[in-house]
Order: C-alpha cells, then structure tokens, then sequence
C-alpha cells in the first residue's frame, strides 16, 4: 500500500490570488496601497499570491477592462469571482473581507 503525499495535495489545494493593484503615479496614496497590499499578501496568504501594480498614467486604456472608476483599486482576478477594492487598502479587516479571506462580522 503507497502512503499518499500530503504536501503535494495541500499544494494543490492552495487558492492562488492573481491581484491588480490600479495606482496613478508614485503618490502618496498609491504607495500606501501597494504598502498595505504586500502587507495584508505576506500575513494572510504567504507563496499563494500575484501582485500586478498597473499605472493609469504609463497605459490608460487599461483602466476600461476593469472598468476602473476611482484609484488606487485592488481587483482580484482569480480566484473567481472578480472582486474590488477602492482605496489605500489601510482597513485590513475590510480588504480581508473584501478578498474573501475573512468572513464579514454581523454586528
């Protein structure tokens, strides 16, 4: 009988997060997003995730894929389905939240 292999199966059972973080320059705003993103990314979903920083300044015509209305906004490509998240990203339990990491606490 062949034991199985845990670490391959848990391997494959990782959500992989593909997220695109739309910024307009190197403003302080923008900064901050990117700060709190890899923040949140390392605490809460360490090897499991892909940050994509998009510049609306550099490629303007890519803020109508996302139908980007505001900046900074975080989209979350995969896992399905597409979520965003508009601002600086600086309330973690409303980004883990809004990333599906977290449950939404009833009050």
């Amino acid at each position: 009988m062949e034991k199985s292999k845990p670490q391959k199966r848990s391997r494959q059972l990782k959500k992989t997060y593909q997220l695109r973080l739309y910024v307009a320059g190197q403003t302080p705003k923008s900064l901050a997003a990117f700060a709190n993103l890899k923040k949140i990314c390392e605490e809460h979903m360490p090897g499991q995730y892909e940050i994509e920083v998009i510049d609306l300044l550099k490629k303007p015509q890519l803020a109508s894929g996302d139908q980007i209305l505001a900046i900074p906004t975080l989209v979350r490509k995969l896992p399905q389905p597409i979520k965003k998240i508009i601002g600086d990203l600086s309330n973690t339990e409303r980004v883990l939240v809004g990333l599906d990491l977290r449950e939404q606490k009833q009050d």
